[in-house]
């Protein structure tokens, strides 16, 4: 009787459940959630494929796991959703941990920190030296939805005007254009952008914001959780984080293939 009682408290727990790692080995395929185009962590190349930090991160991974890669293009405002829907086992695409986000994932430990910064129009050059400076109605700030941008300016600088976009290709050409006046997102992203534009953007390049950005797993699974952290300690001290993040962030070559 004691042994049948365990057991159906083991089930009813789900201790007794296969969780995402057995699902991944079993059917041979490490399925990967994030949004395209937020450089340099996933990005689609001139021949249609994905490329970046995360993305070569997420290959090394699945090539240690002895099992396939396959990657999911999800729209960022409802990427969480499709994790707690199993559309894929993780997501690997830059994101911030929030204590909301983390109310409804569990995250890995951090992978790296980045933080908000700011694109200005060339105009403003000057007058415009901190965030702080934009809180006024008369400014337009641009940000990608569902973003931890989004969430920084309606905090920190609230009487700005918001303008809200899908991708922050859209966002970026907005102040290019001279329609919004500054753009705010994650730093790498920025960084690059006012690289590209040759001083055609003003680039605020302090983070105003501190954002950890770390892998999304889906809630009450722990052994997924512990190979990430594990795994992620591993190639940290062996050398191969470090030269993935020479390639994506200390030289601009992969700019090339974009389209």
């Amino acid at each position: 009787m004691l042994k049948k009682i365990l057991i159906s408290f083991l089930l009813c727990c789900g201790v007794a459940q296969a969780g995402t790692l057995d699902d991944i080995l079993k059917a041979g395929v490490l399925r990967v959630g994030f949004d395209a185009g937020y450089q340099p962590f996933e990005m689609t190349a001139k021949d249609g494929k994905y490329i970046g930090f995360d993305v070569d991160m997420a290959k090394m991974m699945a090539k240690d796991m002895g099992v396939k890669v396959e990657f999911v293009n999800t729209a960022w405002d409802g990427i969480i959703p499709a994790l707690l829907t199993k559309k894929f086992d993780v997501i690997m695409g830059g994101m911030t941990i929030t204590p909301q986000r983390n109310l409804r994932v569990n995250f890995s430990d951090p992978y790296i920190v980045v933080g908000q910064t700011i694109l200005l129009r060339k105009a403003l050059a000057g007058t415009i030296k901190s965030y702080s400076d934009l809180n006024d109605p008369k400014f337009k700030v641009a940000v990608k939805l569902g973003t931890t941008g989004e969430e920084a300016v309606k905090r920190l600088i609230p009487k700005a005007t918001l303008v809200q976009f899908e991708t922050e290709e859209d966002g970026k050409l907005d102040v290019i254009n001279g329609k919004s006046d500054a753009f705010v997102y994650d730093l790498p992203y920025n960084a690059i952008v006012a690289a590209q534009n040759n001083g055609n953007l003003v680039h605020l390049e302090k983070p105003f914001t501190f954002e950890p950005l770390a892998w999304a797993v889906n809630k009450n699974d722990p052994d997924m959780l512990n190979f990430m952290n594990n795994y992620l300690r591993q190639i940290k001290g062996d050398g191969s984080y470090d030269r993935l993040y020479k390639k994506w962030f200390a030289s601009a070559d992969w700019t090339k293939q974009l389209k």
